[in-house]
């Protein structure tokens, strides 16, 4: 059973007599939350942009653009537990406008990195970013679990997911108007003076100010919005604080739940293998189509996050009819097929081929987050914070592929996320019989403690 049953049958005596778990004053903050997961695409997905822009502008090699994931999901890494401390002591409103104001910060130092040119600060200010995305994610993804019948948990959180996934589909569309076409073409082969490649190169770092100057804005707008709207902590949240031991005994205990370490194992190779992947669509369109543009490889890149955005939508509803673990097992055999498409065929067929794996990406974050809650009880906090932590994968695989691809070609980098790929089919056909061996009784231990 979903990992919110456990924990809302303890509280259910919290809850007043005749009122049903879904209570009418929680849509208000589901709804309000579920403007966050859409808010974060921004930062996430405008990455995919800057790669090759920033290749441009610093004359880059593959590895060193791909610093950009990871110094950005560096972040995420680095802040996730000490969200998951913040969120227990000041709650989830208060946790969430930390978030924006610290996203905020991390959008504004592009303005002065741009002034500059330094690389190095740009790295920083995406760095900043997913620090305070990364208290958005701890707090958003088991808030929003908790905010509905424990039944529909990993329903509930694909649909949430998906509007993460519309902002994944408006990022490069705004990010190549604002960013790629805005800077002079250099014709193919054309050779270009030292001052001309200074000027074009500095054209390149500024076509980035005005797009974070209005990420930042819109991170501050959001910030109030929230802090003027009531986000209340729920009773099961409430119920799981007082239940809490120091955090270094929750990190030893939550270790005795196999299907949980599984699965961080599963979200760190996934987060690998989609940010990867979605790093190197415009670089692989360009070596397996040779003489395309940024502006045209770019459409592949939205056919990608567009069959990302469909899949989420589409994922939550098949969730009606099948079981989480069965679909994100079809979803990850049809991205081995995809990225088999990517490693053995030329041209078009490996572009469409990495643009279809957007649609079996679609529903594996959540999925695969919330089939490793299961069961965790009073651990689910912090169970959330190392699962955020297993977003690092986005920070090594890019990376990896980024050194493969400057010792070879991109299109042999993808045997990275075909090998994550393999990782994520590992759990989905494993996690329900190793959460049927999670600790019996692990919640009256915790009560006969207090």
């Amino acid at each position: 059973m979903p990992f919110t049953t456990q924990v809302a049958v303890e509280s259910e005596q919290n809850w007043p007599a005749g009122v049903p778990l879904t209570e009418r004053k929680y849509i208000a903050p589901l709804v309000l939350v579920t403007t966050l997961f859409f808010l974060w695409a921004i930062g996430v997905n405008l990455n995919d942009i800057l790669i090759p822009h920033f290749k441009r502008a610093f004359g880059l090699t593959d590895f060193r653009s791909s610093l950009i994931q990871t110094a950005f999901f560096g972040g995420y890494f680095l802040a996730a537990l000490p969200a998951g401390w913040l969120m227990e002591r000041v709650g989830y409103k208060r946790g969430i406008l930390a978030g924006l104001l610290i996203c905020a910060f991390g959008a504004l130092l592009f303005i002065p990195a741009a002034s500059i040119r330094a690389y190095e600060l740009f790295l920083l200010g995406l760095f900043v970013m997913a620090c305070g995305q990364s208290f958005l994610e701890v707090a958003a993804n088991p808030y929003v679990t908790i905010l509905g019948p424990p039944e529909s948990a990993e329903r509930r959180l694909n649909l949430a997911q998906s509007f993460n996934a519309v902002g994944a589909v408006a990022t490069p569309i705004l990010g190549s108007f604002f960013i790629l076409s805005h800077v002079p073409t250099v014709p193919s082969g054309a050779t270009l003076s030292g001052a001309q490649l200074e000027a074009f190169r500095v054209a390149e770092a500024r076509a980035v100010e005005l797009p974070y100057l209005g990420i930042a804005l819109i991170f501050l707008a959001v910030a109030v919005l929230v802090s003027l709207s009531p986000l209340p902590e729920t009773p099961v949240a409430r119920d799981l604080s007082r239940q809490l031991d120091s955090g270094r005994t929750q990190f030893w205990r939550i270790l005795r739940f196999p299907h949980f370490i599984v699965g961080v194992g599963a979200l760190f190779f996934y987060v690998g293998a989609q940010v990867g992947a979605a790093s190197f669509v415009i670089r692989l369109v360009e070596h397996v189509k040779v003489g395309t543009s940024d502006v045209a490889a770019a459409n592949y890149l939205k056919l990608h996050l567009l069959g990302f955005m469909i899949g989420r939508f589409s994922g939550s509803l098949l969730m009606k009819r099948i079981s989480a673990s069965s679909l994100l097992a079809a979803f990850a055999v049809a991205s081995l097929l995809c990225i088999g498409l990517v490693l053995l065929a030329g041209g078009g067929l490996a572009g469409y081929g990495v643009a279809g794996l957007g649609f079996f990406h679609s529903i594996m974050f959540p999925t695969i987050f919330a089939l490793s809650l299961k069961g965790l009880g009073s651990y689910t906090k912090v169970g959330s914070s190392i699962l955020v932590m297993a977003i690092i994968g986005g920070a090594i695989c890019p990376a990896i592929m980024g050194y493969i691809s400057d010792h070879s070609n991109i299109q042999r980098a993808f045997i990275v996320p075909l090998l994550c790929q393999g990782v994520v089919l590992w759990f989905a056909l494993s996690s329900d019989r190793l959460a049927r061996r999670h600790p019996v009784g692990e919640l009256a231990e915790h009560r006969s403690s207090q």
